[in-house]
């Protein structure tokens, strides 16, 4: 795109942190890194647009009201079906984690109670063998199942088709990848990637399976646009999240404001009810697993850290260090942006180019390395006595290792003695947290424990993420944010030494603020941490923190989800045009590119050879007037001439017009016949056999072409034509002369349109101003039949309301009609 030419003005401060370019040449590595040049070339845009040629007229025209009931009951039925597969996803990816960490703790606690070395060992071989289960399925079965998905999902959402991202092959390499990357102890979390799952269930629900492993239904295959795909990648999403987290409201405001680009009220409803269905199944699961039928899976399995029991109230002089803990965040959580930056561009330039079997030595050498720092770090920390039990408290003290809880004991020499540095470290990451989050248990760790835990595990993190394995940040967020705060109520209730100050408490906002610094979210992360926490209380201390660490992180750099899609070569369409834009033109932005064009009755030899020549995905369709001037008639997409030629039914001898200018005519295609399939690029020019004397027919296009493309003139500013483009999820627009002649103009009573009669199953918005069929029929007397012409005007007043203007005029310019 056009935007990623250019750069904001950045102040000093982001200078300095972003010094390295944001792209450099190079290939698609299998992990889902593109360049810039690749991008171009590899990476095409959805047709989010509606093409209404005269194949799709005709099709809603034998539409009745049924159908449209129809259509919005299966809709609600696909987002039932997301939340039960995203759901059921989850279950398994977490039931499995736990019970693989299960084992591991609860065998390794038996080895070590003889020898120390042979349950070093055997952790190190368990953790060994799970990461490599998992980095050998993304190398060699899934390679688009690398990292946690949300850059690429967003990507999708943004309307560009990244290849390979909702495949069925990526699902399950997502699904087992995560299980084995998480099971084996790495610094990375399931979060992430299960909204990548979610997002390819719902893609793959909508084109009905998948044709290619023989695991596919016609009777789910209902939506084969591109643009009800991404309202179902968005049910996906959220599903995602909310199954993470179980966090249904979190979720939804997590679609709308990390990964969609464009939003509506029915959607709105969808989601929710989908988020809905996923909290639903998994509440049922839980309970189900609470009979003992899930092996380990316990209290640990699905993330809630209940604090309700916390801190009760603060004080005004407790905002200084909160305060405090919001700018640390925003702080470290650009760090940890720029730093993966560096290692990701380090390890594709470098490490990555030498092929898969690299990626699983790199894997294996991090897991090893995990591996002994979380058992032999604790190992040479001194224990410490458990304090004084509470009568009615229900955390024990001392408890073994491989038991979800506080007080592990781990190389003590007394019975009545913990590790507080194997309480955080030799435990999964879900129990960690409960255990930094957990109320009444002040002076549990110590600030040198807390300190070494996160120098330790901030380090990890950034050089786990970019490995070849399914990986999450939203978990080892929590932990690196949950140790520093922790650090810092440890500070503060020595320093005010008030009673009612809680430890836990702190570490809450903390995890807030490090998520808030890395990843730039706000009201979504918000309600999430509220939901997974089950304290409402906390809200204000949290969008404190929140705004705060936010504030400070834009200072240096993007949000990491962002700046991970640049250096993946997605070319995002952010949500505000740059501000070197306001002083470019429609015009300027074109350049002196030549505009390859197609005329009505097109040759097959020319077509071919008009495809063969370049790779651009839409050509204008030209015919000319009786006193033969060009006249724009509309777009022609290429995927829709590709499957003319691949048919030849079309074809015919004479190359004069066997349709009229607005399509009328005997059509042989279905609409869905255009539709281009999620799972593949489509049809190639190269996969067409043309015999000689298929080169010689000719085909009219003008049944198939898009009668109503969007157009701006030539000096519209580059804002405009940026603010159209994205809010409307175009593909291409046309650049045309200003216009000479006004025929009507747009208001918004003119847009309030009621239908006359119950007979009526649509209503066609005019191009010009609804004031009866008098003034209709003066302008017809005074323009001649064109004024009847749909011609690029008729999408713009349809999209009145997204582009919040209070009139819309409707050109005439010498027979041809801009609007």
């Amino acid at each position: 795109m056009l935007s990623n030419h250019f750069e904001n003005g950045m102040d000093m401060a982001r200078l300095a942190w972003s010094r390295l370019p944001h792209s450099e040449d190079g290939e698609l590595d299998g992990v889902g890194l593109l360049s810039t040049s690749s991008n171009r070339n590899g990476v095409e845009s959805l047709d989010y647009e509606v093409i209404e040629n005269y194949a799709y007229r005709e099709e809603q025209a034998q539409r009745g009201k049924f159908f449209v009931g129809y259509n919005v009951a299966v809709k609600w039925f696909f987002a039932l079906l997301i939340g039960i597969g995203t759901g059921l996803a989850a279950v398994f990816i977490n039931i499995s984690v736990e019970n693989f960490a299960g084992w591991k703790f609860s065998l390794t606690f038996n080895i070590i109670q003889k020898s120390y070395l042979a349950g070093f060992l055997m952790y190190i071989l368990i953790n060994l063998a799970l990461v490599f289960s998992s980095v050998y399925i993304i190398t060699h079965f899934a390679p688009a199942a690398a990292g946690s998905g949300i850059p690429e999902i967003k990507g999708y959402l943004n309307g560009i088709d990244i290849p390979g991202i909702l495949l069925f092959r990526t699902l399950i390499g997502k699904i087992f990848g995560s299980i084995g990357s998480v099971g084996g102890g790495l610094a990375l979390g399931k979060e992430g990637p299960l909204v990548h799952t979610g997002a390819c269930i719902a893609s793959l629900l909508g084109q009905g399976g998948s044709t290619k492993y023989h695991l596919s239904s016609r009777w789910l295959q209902g939506f084969k646009s591109d643009r009800d795909r991404r309202d179902l990648v968005t049910c996906g999403c959220a599903a995602g999240v909310a199954a993470a987290f179980r966090a249904p409201v979190g979720g939804v405001l997590f679609a709308l404001e990390e990964v969609t680009s464009w939003w509506r009220s029915q959607l709105m409803w969808r989601v929710f009810f989908t988020s809905a269905v996923v909290a639903v199944v998994v509440r049922v699961a839980m309970g189900w697993c609470k009979s003992g039928n899930c092996g380990h899976f316990g209290a640990g399995g699905f993330i809630i850290w209940d604090i309700s029991d916390g801190q009760e109230d603060y004080s005004f002089e407790e905002l200084l260090p909160m305060a405090v803990i919001g700018i640390i965040g925003g702080l470290l959580g650009a760090l940890f942006n720029q730093l993966t930056i560096y290692v990701t561009r380090w390890r594709r330039n470098y490490l990555h180019k030498k092929g898969n079997r690299v990626k699983i030595y790199e894997a294996c050498l991090i897991s090893v390395l995990t591996s002994v720092i979380s058992f032999g770090l604790p190992l040479l920390r001194n224990c410490s006595p458990c304090p004084d039990s509470d009568p009615g408290s229900e955390i024990e003290c001392p408890r073994a290792p491989g038991a979800d809880g506080n007080y592990v004991n781990f190389y003590c020499g007394k019975d009545k003695e913990y590790n507080d540095l194997a309480t955080i470290f030799f435990n999964t990451q879900d129990d960690a947290i409960r255990n930094l989050f957990s109320a009444k248990t002040i002076h549990e760790f110590s600030a040198k424990s807390l300190l070494t835990f996160l120098v330790m595990f901030y380090t990890l993190a950034v050089v786990t993420f970019g490995t070849a394995v399914p990986a999450g940040q939203f978990v080892p967020g929590i932990m690196i944010g949950s140790t520093y705060g922790r650090l810092v109520g440890i500070f503060t209730v020595n320093h005010y030494k008030k009673l009612n100050i809680d430890e836990g408490t702190y570490a809450l906002l903390g995890a807030a603020s490090f998520l808030g610094g890395s990843m730039r979210m706000t009201v979504s992360l918000c309600v999430i941490m509220v939901e997974i926490t089950n304290n409402l209380k906390l809200l204000p201390l949290i969008m404190l923190v929140l705004l705060i660490s936010k504030a400070v992180g834009d200072v240096f750099n993007e949000g990491l989800y962002d700046e991970q899609a640049r250096l993946r070569g997605i070319p995002l369409l952010e949500s505000r045009p740059k501000y070197v834009m306001r002083k470019m033109t429609a015009r300027e932005a074109c350049g002196n590119q030549k505009v390859l064009s197609l005329p009505q009755v097109v040759k097959v030899a020319d077509a071919v050879s008009i495809l063969r020549s370049n790779k651009h995905n839409g050509f204008p369709v030209v015919d000319h007037t009786r006193d033969g001037e060009p006249l724009v008639i509309g777009l022609m997409l290429r995927s829709h001439l590709l499957v003319l030629l691949q048919s030849k039914i079309d074809f015919q001898h004479s190359p004069l017009p066997s349709h009229s200018r607005s399509g009328s005519g005997a059509i042989r295609h279905n609409f869905s016949e255009f539709a281009k399939p999620v799972s593949s690029k489509g049809i190639s020019i190269d996969d067409i056999y043309l015999s000689s004397e298929d080169l010689e027919m000719y085909i009219d296009l003008a049944p198939f072409l898009n009668p109503s493309p969007y157009v701006v003139p030539e000096d519209m500013s580059l804002t405009k034509v940026y603010n159209l483009f994205r809010q409307l999820g175009l593909r291409h627009i046309f650049v045309v002369p200003r216009a000479s002649r006004v025929i009507g103009v747009i208001t918004r009573k003119d847009l309030l349109i009621e239908e006359e009669s119950e007979d009526s199953a649509t209503m066609e918005l005019q191009s010009t101003s609804v004031r009866g069929q008098r003034h209709k029929t003066r302008l017809l007397e005074e323009n001649g039949a064109d004024a009847e012409r749909p011609l690029l005007n008729g999408l713009l007043v349809q999209n009145q309301r997204y582009l919040k203007g209070s009139f819309v005029i409707v050109f005439r310019d010498n027979g041809r009609n801009y609007s």
